[in-house]
């Protein structure tokens, strides 16, 4: 018998909508060259988006008014708590889609024309001191295949500041012999070359030489960092050894891998590295994105001011 979710999901792909969001997103990949995490934020956005519409029992995408959108960023911000960069994202989303309907004839005018962005407040991502850094990567201890591999994948996070889908991407093909840089694939599927310290150098050929091969199968696979049964390791185990060896560092404040990220730029930018230099190692598209490191440095002059300067 058909489960209650089941039927629901019967209903959504169903949806006039749903076909015009199937097509929204291949244009986006097509045209837009947007990476494969990008369409899939996407495709969450507008998959939450449409089935709070069918609850509010919309027939087609010709019936769609400024409140279908307003309402649900509301229902967004106070029914499901989220943040308000996640709302941002999900106006954004939304604003892109219902122009593609005005673009292909279904609407006859944009009911996202007149909403405005939420005011978001200022965002400085969470980032370790080097001292924390380092209890970090000391974490994963021992000699068996796991601690190599996570030792490996830590270290490599911190030393090129890469995204967690950059290195999770990294193939057997792509490493040069010396493992002096890694050529890193990001968004729009732009390629950048970065390079590798001595630390994260030896963890890496420590994995790759005597921690991969212990796994069965591994050798046959092109993925650099895999799972116990060879088999790629996804983001969402990933998350969770950052999450499990942070624990293990005594770090018990929340991190991600992207907390290695915004380590790695803050650390460089603290030590005098120009805006430009950083940006291109992080893979910014603009430097406006990188300018948020700035801040991050400032407040690390403020805590230092106010814990030591007599009044400060």
């Amino acid at each position: 018998m058909d489960t209650a979710r089941e039927r629901e999901e019967a209903r959504l792909r169903a949806h006039p909508l749903s076909s015009w969001i199937d097509e929204y997103l291949d244009v986006l990949r097509v045209e837009g060259g947007l990476a494969r995490n990008s369409l899939a934020a996407y495709r969450r956005d507008l998959t939450v988006w449409l089935r709070w519409g069918l609850a509010r029992g919309w027939t087609g995408p010709d019936v769609l008014v400024e409140a279908d959108l307003l309402d649900h960023l509301v229902f967004l911000r106070e029914g499901k708590g989220a943040a308000e960069s996640s709302v941002a994202r999900a106006l954004a989303t939304l604003r892109g889609f219902v122009h593609h309907l005005v673009a292909e004839g279904e609407l006859a005018r944009d009911p996202a024309a007149r909403l405005d962005a939420p005011k978001l407040k200022r965002y400085l991502p969470s980032v370790l001191s080097a001292t924390e850094v380092d209890a970090l990567l000391g974490a994963p201890q021992g000699d068996d295949w796991i601690a190599q591999r996570d030792r490996a994948l830590l270290e490599v996070l911190y030393a090129c500041g890469a995204r967690i889908s950059e290195v999770l991407a990294l193939a057997t093909r792509d490493l040069e012999p010396e493992l002096a840089s890694l050529r890193l694939t990001g968004k729009g599927d732009k390629t950048r070359v970065v390079p590798l310290g001595v630390r994260a150098r030896e963890a890496l050929r420590d994995w790759l030489d005597r921690g991969r091969p212990q796994v069965k199968g591994a050798i046959a696979r092109e993925e650099v960092f895999v799972t116990r049964t060879a088999g790629p390791l996804g983001r969402t185990s990933a998350w969770a050894m950052v999450k499990r060896r942070a624990l293990e560092a005594g770090i018990a404040r929340p991190i991600s891998p992207h907390t290695l990220r915004h380590s790695f730029a803050s650390h460089l930018v603290e030590n005098g590295a120009d805006l430009r230099s950083v940006q291109e190692l992080l893979g910014h598209a603009s430097i406006r994105t990188t300018q948020l490191y700035t801040h991050l440095d400032g407040e690390t002059v403020r805590r230092v001011h106010r814990r030591f300067h007599p009044r400060g």
